[in-house]
């Protein structure tokens, strides 16, 4: 089938992440993909070769607020899907020009929503929603909701990534070999010391997290993604506090001096024990590392972002003994300057502590794998997908 994804990039390029990781899945089970995307200046890094079998097209918009339409698909036959991801509105006038029953058959046209845990999802997923005015008036719109249920659409997940990411943590010599090779803009991971992704958003108060690991007897290795999370973590090693801390010879702070294509990304989370993520993408690609995580969800200005986060740890926690579940809370909600809502119960630096001890840390490891084997266990997304759109054709 012929599918045609629509993406707009809003900031921090986890649309586009999303959007890419599902082309490159729907083209390698022989589906030809259109990427329309109106800022494709990210995949240079996140996907330098591209794919063969994913067209990336420009959605440029003209100043009188038209589109304007590349030349190249002019006399292209018209989609069998339209993916409008995280309901970015495709263009009117493509819109328009799709045609309609009983003249011909329209793309089913499929609403990719946000990532959520929340309840509604079950309730709202696979809702129609016909269009009876505007440029698409005659059309007829399925939202469509990823999840964590089996009333959900599922996670991206790529045939055989489960097994590649075991195999890839089995060899650990193998791991250390792939990340001394990677471009760090200053040291380089240790043998000897425990490995921490940090991708986070420039708002995070990431300093208690980096002081509590700096006092930890362990020695531990931070690998620093480019830009707001190197930028957060340098910030804090300038400060007094960070120098005394650093000076202790335990933890230090590994920058990488370029964005990871996706595929390292990934790579780079499977060989870590902690994977601190960020937004969407790098979050689902956390858990299907298997490793223990905290998530710096995406932040909204009516803080509903806060019922998101406990609507995940509710589901994701569920089968969690109760001082794990706590402590990971704590320090999650910390990580989200929501720990105002988490009482005095315990420090950030405790609760850490706690967790990457002789106590929590081997309880956090097999739990976390634990859910992540019952998730999978589902059925992914990209499948879900297909499933549906043959059953509607």
């Amino acid at each position: 089938m012929r599918w045609d994804i629509f993406c707009k990039v809003i900031d921090n390029f986890g649309d586009i992440g999303v959007c890419w990781r599902l082309a490159c899945d729907l083209a390698e089970r022989g589906e030809q993909v259109r990427l329309w995307v109106d800022d494709a200046s990210a995949l240079a890094w996140m996907a330098p070769g591209g794919h063969a079998n994913v067209q990336v097209l420009p959605w440029h918009t003209l100043p009188d607020g038209t589109w304007q339409m590349p030349p190249e698909v002019h006399n292209a036959p018209w989609p069998d899907v339209l993916i409008e991801a995280f309901g970015c509105e495709p263009p009117g006038e493509w819109l328009a020009s799709l045609p309609r029953e009983p003249q011909g058959t329209p793309p089913v046209w499929l609403n990719l929503e946000y990532l959520s845990a929340e309840d509604y999802v079950e309730r709202s997923h696979r809702l129609p929603s016909p269009v009876w005015h505007g440029p698409g008036a005659g059309l007829r719109k399925v939202f469509f909701y990823p999840g964590f249920t089996a009333r959900t659409g599922g996670l991206l997940r790529e045939p055989g990534l489960i097994e590649a990411c075991d195999a890839w943590q089995a060899n650990a010599e193998g791991m250390l070999q792939w990340l001394s090779q990677l471009p760090w803009q200053s040291g380089k991971p240790r043998a000897h010391a425990r490995r921490v992704s940090l991708f986070c958003y420039a708002p995070s108060p990431v300093g208690p997290l980096l002081q509590a690991w700096a006092d930890m007897a362990t020695p531990l290795d931070v690998l620093l993604t480019p830009g707001q999370a190197t930028q957060a973590a340098l910030a804090w090693a300038s400060t007094p506090e960070g120098q005394a801390a650093l000076g202790l010879g335990t933890m230090q702070l590994v920058p990488l001096a370029t964005a990871l294509p996706q595929p390292d990304f990934d790579r780079l989370l499977w060989s870590c024990d902690l994977n601190v993520v960020r937004g969407e993408d790098s979050a689902v690609r956390a858990l299907w590392a298997g490793r223990p995580h905290l998530w710096d969800i995406y932040r909204q200005d009516d803080g509903v972002h806060a019922d998101k986060l406990a609507a995940f740890e509710q589901r994701w926690m569920a089968n969690w003994p109760a001082a794990l579940q706590e402590a990971v809370h704590h320090v999650q909600a910390a990580l989200n300057g929501l720990d105002h809502r988490t009482g005095e119960r315990q420090s950030v630096a405790a609760a850490l502590h706690w967790l990457m001890g002789p106590e929590g840390w081997p309880q956090w490891q097999a739990h976390q794998r634990a859910s992540r084997q019952a998730l999978a266990t589902q059925q992914d997304l990209c499948t879900q997908l297909l499933a549906f759109v043959t059953s509607a054709r």
